[in-house]
């Protein structure tokens, strides 16, 4: 069986896959090269081509013995303006245009606008974006059959490009019906997180969550200032958060961004919730061996936030440099994470625990890593709410998961400082406290008189009864014992 490289790295890295990384060979490249995770964007490519992806990373997971999370984005309800007569028309600066319901192709004055529920909310001075906030425009007047606008800034626009509304809540749903159909997909095919897009309000989840029927963790993508207004709602109604700066970027000014992303990033780890940082992160790898210095901080401020994970787009998906931005990115992790001030800088977020026994043991073992030279923290868990208790203390080693359910394990794999190990369940104190030493030797976590933190629930096997931390040492005949076995 092949072996990873130690990570020497506690966030996570997740990488996107495309025409530039689905082939298996370059898979298992990126996999060896420090990615933890793979995102399938269901907004490309055909189902076939991510079911084979799919199979692939599964396969990796077996080749090399680690767990290894599918995270499926929707793509969801994406706004677009209809198409024109040549293909494209110019919208000339500070001169009107129109939107209407006419499917007739459009020109530089006008075009047809074919989302009905936009006629009914726009009012005067609110704003559209097209093309990636390229183009601006302010409403001037709107009725149920047209929208008249000026252009604050005008430019070159072309059939389909997509439309944003920052500072109005459309009333539709979060899940269109090519939604439902790739979301049925990949809860079928074991994807282990579906990614939502486009949350505006709590509500927007509760469907999501119906569909996918107890299968999958749910993340909510935060791309929409309306998702900002009701955070700590989404947060609770999901399992985890992706900080999506592109949309987000495009709907709020550039400077509001690195705030906003702090506050997510912050609320979602007070909540115990995984957070992923994601888009633009090394944007200049997809055509360059090498980032730019502002990309690098870009990265490095995120790692210093405490987030779960930091993401690559187009860089893994289209790049001409795959592998090398997810070594690139792990170079920076490695190197933030071994700076003396990182560990008081991923804790200035007070996660005060909460008044339960489970809460009360997980912060224990960040205080007794802190005081004792502990060489990991073992977690066995058959949900995972252990872990991600555990996890959100941000501890100073790995915190090595030890779980019988492969969904749980597959889902850990995202979190900070998680190393899943998929094992059979245990049944007594004796064989808890031999099975986490022997897979913590197996790991490369420790040697004679190395400590562990074991942490549990007696009684053993029943979800949600987290009571018991022990430490053990080990010793050099169990060193001994396991080079032999």
């Amino acid at each position: 069986m092949a072996k990873l490289q130690p990570r020497g790295r506690k966030v996570k890295i997740l990488a996107t896959l495309g025409p530039a990384s689905r082939d298996p060979e370059m898979l298992r490249r990126l996999l060896k090269a420090g990615a933890d995770a793979f995102r399938l964007n269901l907004s490309h490519g055909e189902h076939a081509d991510h079911l084979g992806s799919i199979h692939a990373i599964r396969a990796l997971e077996k080749e090399f013995n680690r767990p290894i999370a599918i995270l499926a984005d929707l793509q969801g309800p994406k706004l677009r303006v209809g198409s024109f007569a040549e293909g494209k028309a110019v919208i000339a600066h500070g001169q009107p245009f129109a939107f209407d319901r006419d499917p007739t192709p459009g020109n530089g004055e006008r075009v047809e606008l074919p989302h009905p529920e936009l006629f009914e909310v726009l009012e005067k001075g609110r704003l559209l974006l097209i093309n990636d906030g390229k183009i601006r425009l302010r409403v001037r007047k709107a009725t149920s059959e047209r929208i008249e606008t000026i252009a604050e800034v005008g430019g070159v626009i072309s059939d389909r490009k997509g439309v944003n509304v920052p500072d109005t809540e459309v009333p539709i749903p979060a899940l269109t019906e090519k939604d439902r159909r790739d979301l049925a997909f990949a809860i079928q095919h074991g994807a282990d997180w579906i990614g939502l897009s486009f949350v505006q309000r709590p509500e927007d989840l509760i469907e999501a969550r119906r569909l996918m029927g107890g299968r999958g963790a749910l993340c909510a993508k935060i791309e929409k200032p309306q998702a900002v207004n009701r955070l700590d709602e989404i947060i609770d109604l999901s399992d985890g958060v992706m900080v999506a700066r592109g949309d987000l970027g495009v709907e709020l000014n550039p400077e509001e961004v690195p705030p906003l992303q702090k506050k997510i990033v912050n609320a979602a780890r007070l909540a115990g919730k995984p957070v992923i940082v994601a888009t633009q992160m090394l944007e200049s790898m997809i055509e360059s061996p090498a980032p730019t210095r502002a990309e690098v901080s870009d990265v490095a401020n995120a790692v210093y936030d405490g987030c779960d994970a930091v993401m690559l787009s187009a860089e893994t998906a289209a790049g001409q440099w795959p592998e090398e931005a997810v070594d690139m990115m792990a170079r920076i992790a490695r190197q933030i994470e071994r700076d003396e001030a990182y560990r008081m800088r991923v804790r200035l977020v007070g996660t005060k625990p909460d008044a339960t026994t489970a809460d009360a043991l997980a912060h224990s073992c960040m205080t007794i890593a802190d005081t004792v030279p502990i060489e990991a923290i073992v977690v066995f868990t058959s949900s995972g709410s252990t872990a991600r208790r555990v996890t959100r203390e941000r501890p100073a080693v790995p915190v090595m998961v030890l779980t019988p359910t492969i969904s749980t394990a597959r889902r850990v794999a995202l979190l900070w400082g998680a190393h899943p190990v998929p094992t059979r369940d245990i049944g007594s104190f004796e064989e808890m406290i031999a099975k986490g030493k022997r897979m913590a030797l197996r790991h490369g976590y420790g040697g004679p008189g190395s400590k562990l933190v074991m942490v549990a629930g007696v009684p053993f096997g029943a979800p949600g009864a987290t009571n018991l931390l022990h430490v053990v040492t080990l010793s050099g005949n169990e060193l001994e014992q396991h080079a032999k076995s």
